[in-house]
């Protein structure tokens, strides 16, 4: 117990994480040197990318003066969208490295998790990483950990994660200061899933970390949450491959395989204790994932809906901030409503279901949760405009506030209050940091940054700012939805709800870019974008005309009207009983209208 360490590196995006765990795996020989970049990140996805959407954990082997440690680290991600995974991390151990890059210096992400792993007691070892960059600027960035932190500048260890200086020393470091975990072998097992994934052959297999207690393979243990029962019928610990044990002891990180078949009876979070002589209380400090963004996810061929389910329930295994439940559109038939922590998760969780399940799938316009006050019952808690009551019912509409915290570098300033503030955003504090670095916190509609919000940013800042977001509750809106009709019948899959001073740009671009995308079909289509019963916009998609008067040469003008008119009756009949085809690629291009 004494030599087990349990740590794990956070960081914002992009600061060297992923390429320090690499460096800490070849020193400490559980990798062979010079072998692949970015070893934990095991997805396609994630090396494309060049992020880490996945923590990983990994159990390393190292000898110090003589004696024996066993490290278990934890690689977390840096974006915003995946603090969730962050905080099953921290949960799971008992230090972090804090990186910081040397060039970018403190960043609105380092900020939010080191308050995180502060909230569960963890031992901060602050590392200033990338030194051997010509842009660093170590000295400067000192300063800055020094007054966000607090500690004495020595303390500060200087590392190149590319070309492995400094790697020997942050391996002691972990040693000396990060405690081992407490003592509590002979207490009734008590430990805590952090993560699972599905195997075709084996089944889930859940990742866990041992609070106290022991697990033995063979073993008969208990799933609190889900009061499930099961065999261990393998456990061992988390290398480069699984490596089988016949026993781990609390303080330990291991893998659980007991012939699970069903992703739903795994959950994250939960805690496994054993039958016979069971733990009263569960792990407490972990909490569940809160969605922040909606959106309907629906099968492009609609029979593939059962396929579509099973995917969802085994990437929820390995991504448990995932939440969905079904439900129906009449454009789209049949799909579920998924809950996402932000826009790149919901992208991510698209592209994996791509890739990983090869399923095709259309997204609806993503939205977040609204409160409706009606006037005689109870406030209603919305996902999708298409469950607002009628309006003559609503009292008023509350929508989900956001306290948004952006560091940038002063020169970029007056871009970015412009963009808050044309996001309906309040400034609430402006605080210079170290140097020439300005932290704006801003209050915003969460609805007003689900699309685009972190893109302009970048742009505005040339990539300087970096955005942290968390939620600050509700407040009363001047909300409408806006409706789309194509040929008189409502588009339910098009509708959204929006702030009543944009509702009339909106409609409008949505109108133009239907009119552009619908194929033209044999009668007029209207295409109009309502408020309720008010028309706000129109666009005609006109019809395809035959010449029916090109065999009238000369004569009299009755002929011509009559076979017009006779035309237009015809027109008038297709029109009720015609359908509008709609090409799905019109659903994606204005789903993703600026």
């Amino acid at each position: 117990m004494k030599n087990i360490r349990n740590f794990c590196i956070i960081a914002h995006i992009d600061h060297g994480k992923s390429t320090l765990a690499d460096r800490l795996l070849e020193t400490t020989g559980t990798t062979l040197k010079g072998g692949n970049d970015q070893v934990l990140d095991d997805m396609d996805l994630e090396r494309e990318r060049g992020i880490t959407i996945k923590s990983h954990a990994i159990r390393m082997d190292y000898e110090l003066d003589g004696k024996k440690y066993i490290l278990n680290l934890i690689d977390t991600p840096g974006h915003v969208d995946f603090s969730y995974e962050v905080s099953r991390a921290i949960a799971s151990s008992e230090g972090a490295l804090l990186v910081v890059d040397a060039a970018q210096g403190i960043q609105a992400q380092t900020i939010s998790n080191l308050y995180m792993a502060l909230e569960h007691d963890l031992e901060i070892i602050p590392i200033l990483n990338k030194i051997d960059l010509p842009a660093a600027r170590p000295d400067e960035v000192k300063d800055q950990i020094v007054d966000f932190l607090g500690c004495a500048r020595e303390d500060i260890l200087e590392v190149s994660a590319k070309t492995g200086d400094g790697i020997e020393e942050t391996l002691r470091a972990i040693i000396k200061l990060i405690p081992p975990p407490k003592e509590e072998n002979d207490a009734p097992l008590q430990a805590l899933i952090f993560d699972s994934v599905f195997n075709q052959y084996r089944g889930v297999i859940a990742y866990f970390r041992i609070f106290q207690g022991s697990i033995k393979k063979g073993q008969e243990v208990k799933f609190f949450n889900t009061n499930q029962e099961y065999e261990a019928i393998e456990i061992g610990h988390l290398k480069m491959e699984y490596s089988p044990a016949a026993e781990l002891t609390a303080g330990e990180v291991g893998y659980i395989i007991s012939g699970i078949k069903t992703a739903r009876e795994v959950r994250v979070g939960d805690t496994i204790t054993s039958v016979k002589n069971p733990t009263l209380e569960i792990i407490e400090g972990f909490e569940e994932a809160k969605p922040m963004v909606y959106a309907g996810v629906y099968p492009i061929e609609t029979d593939e809906f059962e396929e579509l389910r099973t995917a969802l329930e085994k990437l929820q295994l390995n991504d448990a901030a995932l939440t969905f439940q079904q439900e129906s559109s009449l454009a789209l038939g049949f799909g579920f409503r998924c809950g996402f922590l932000g826009l790149l998760h919901m992208e991510i969780v698209q592209e994996r279901l791509d890739r990983e399940f090869d399923m095709n799938v259309i997204t609806t316009v993503p939205n977040v949760n609204y409160i409706v006050y009606e006037k005689k019952n109870e406030p209603l808690e919305i996902h999708n405009p298409a469950e607002l009551p009628d309006v003559k019912f609503i009292e008023y509409i509350e929508e989900p506030i956001i306290e948004a915290q952006i560091i940038t570098q002063a020169e970029f300033l007056g871009g970015i209050m412009k963009l808050c503030l044309d996001k309906r955003g309040i400034l609430k504090k402006q605080h210079h940091l170290v140097g020439n670095r300005v932290e704006l916190i801003f209050e915003m509609p969460l609805a007003e940054i689900v699309f685009d919000f972190y893109d302009k940013l970048k742009s505005v800042s040339k990539g300087y700012a970096s955005f942290d977001y968390q939620k600050a509750g509700y407040q009363r809106s001047k909300l409408v939805k806006l409706d789309i009709l194509l040929n008189g019948e409502k588009v339910d899959a098009l509708s959204s709800l929006i702030h009543e001073d944009f509702a009339y740009s909106l409609g409008k671009r949505m109108t133009e870019k239907l009119s552009e995308l619908i194929p033209r079909h044999q009668f007029d289509i209207p295409i109009q974008a309502a408020i309720g019963a008010k028309i706000i916009a129109r666009a005609t998609i006109k019809a395809f005309r035959k010449d029916v008067t090109s065999k009238c040469y000369g004569g009299d003008i009755s002929r011509k009207r009559k076979l017009l008119e006779k035309q237009k009756k015809g027109k008038k009949k297709m029109k009720t009983i015609g359908r509008v085809n709609v090409p799905q690629k019109a659903f994606v291009s204005v789903l993703k209208l600026d």
